[in-house]
């Protein structure tokens, strides 16, 4: 009976004082720490982001516009009320992110650096100029075309100092342990092809109110990866919340055109498998990839890993929504969409590797051939103002820059000939420049 009694006692004592003591100096620390991140950001950390998960949770799963879709939702399932609002709150516990400053600046960024460097040769186009101007009390939303899994590793660090961003993922990034560590840096959750209703009720009240709070946020409008290497269509979920979260004379919403550029796209085989079965069922081989990181770690060890080429971001005009709703009174959002995309295939910055294999579709017959192919290509590209980030040490070094690693992987013989089998790894890398070409 002592030890029962010195046993609860113990149990009072950590939760009624030890416990709410060590939250709040972890907390005034983090305050602390967050004071001196927020001192220079361009763009603060939002208090909506800072707040507590579990408030977030219940403050979302109270929300009146979610109560009357628990309601509705209820009437239609012919289910008990309660029933329906344990549908929504798990909903909205699997969305709701718990940010951790720590983590995102401490750790985060220090490998989103240390691996974009790693494996590329960084180049980007001026995020000051497109960021300068914008009011820093309008929410911005960074849309981005979506190349490879590396996107939000390259602008995670590209924007670094300047603000701290909450991603859109998708499912598979839910998958234990990857799911909590992105929970932590900020990213929400979203089923991409759920037809549920209640859910996409939740989503879109959150989004409204994350939008509203001013989070900055970066989306992939084209809800997944590029499968032939062209910027897509926007698929309208993330973007009509975000536009119906506006209010005329409230808060701006600013949307922020990125337009990503790879050299190599890591998942490049996987796209085209994918492309070629009609499907987006990404067969990746886990042994397969275990291999290939292997391989790159200890090509990297022995000095011999050269990297994969250049990646590269490009930044477009910055989309005021109150502008454009001005411009376009009573228009639907689909035109919004249709602009940003727009915008973000205007700004894809054009590489070597997709600048050779655009070039090698006019079937060149030497060197000589695929060179002046390539000069023509750049001319065409200049005067229809695209953003080139090829080698300041001109055409001969473009040339051994794009040819290199396409002949390094059996696509392209030494005689600058097309190998056999090689035509949907060419035509996925040439796509972008066509594009810009309008072709």
């Amino acid at each position: 009976m002592l030890l029962l009694i010195l046993g609860f006692a113990l149990v009072t004592f950590a939760s009624h004082f030890l416990f709410p003591s060590v939250r709040w100096f972890f907390r005034k620390r983090m305050e602390k720490a967050v004071g001196r991140i927020n001192a220079r950001l361009d763009r603060p950390i939002e208090w909506f982001k800072l707040a507590r998960r579990q408030d977030m949770i219940v403050r979302l799963a109270y929300d009146p516009q979610v109560l009357a879709a628990v309601t509705e939702h209820a009437a239609e399932q012919g289910i008990p009320g309660s029933v329906a609002f344990e549908e929504a709150r798990r909903y909205a516990r699997e969305i709701v992110p718990g940010f951790s400053a720590t983590l995102y600046f401490g750790i985060a960024i220090r490998l989103a650096r240390g691996l974009s460097r790693a494996l590329y040769r960084v180049r980007i186009g001026k995020v000051d100029a497109a960021l300068r101007h914008i009011d820093r009390e309008a929410t911005v939303i960074f849309v981005i075309n979506h190349r490879s899994n590396m996107d939000y590793v390259l602008i995670t660090w590209l924007v670094a100092n300047r603000s701290a961003i909450s991603y859109a993922v998708g499912e598979w990034a839910r998958i234990w342990p990857l799911s909590g560590l992105i929970r932590s840096m900020g990213a929400y959750f979203i089923r991409r092809n759920s037809r549920n209703a209640l859910y996409r009720r939740v989503l879109a009240r959150y989004v409204q109110m994350a939008t509203a709070d001013g989070m900055t946020q970066a989306i992939f409008p084209e809800g997944g990866l590029s499968l032939n290497g062209r910027v897509g269509a926007a698929r309208m979920g993330l973007l009509s919340y975000m536009a119906s979260a506006y209010q005329p004379g409230g808060r701006d919403v600013v949307f922020v055109p990125v337009g990503l550029a790879y050299d190599r796209v890591l998942e490049d085989r996987i796209l085209t498998n994918a492309a070629a079965a009609g499907n987006r069922r990404f067969r990746g081989k886990p042994l397969a990839i275990a291999g290939f990181v292997g391989r790159v770690v200890w090509r990297k060890l022995r000095g011999t890993f050269k990297g994969f080429g250049t990646a590269a971001a490009g930044f477009g005009p910055p989309v005021s929504l109150t502008g454009f709703m001005a411009e376009r009174p009573g228009r639907p959002v689909e035109e919004l969409g249709a602009h940003l995309m727009a915008e973000i295939e205007r700004v894809v910055p054009v590489l070597p590797v997709p600048l050779i294999a655009a070039a090698l579709a006019e079937a060149p017959a030497d060197r000589a051939a695929l060179a002046a192919a390539v000069a023509g290509l750049i001319a065409r590209l200049e005067a229809v103002g695209a953003v080139m980030k090829l080698p300041p040490q001109g055409l001969e070094v473009t040339l051994d820059e794009g040819l290199g690693p396409l002949i390094a992987r059996g696509a392209v013989g030494p005689d600058v000939q097309a190998l056999p089998g090689a035509a949907a790894l060419l035509d996925f890398y040439a796509a972008p420049v066509r594009q810009r070409l309008g072709a």
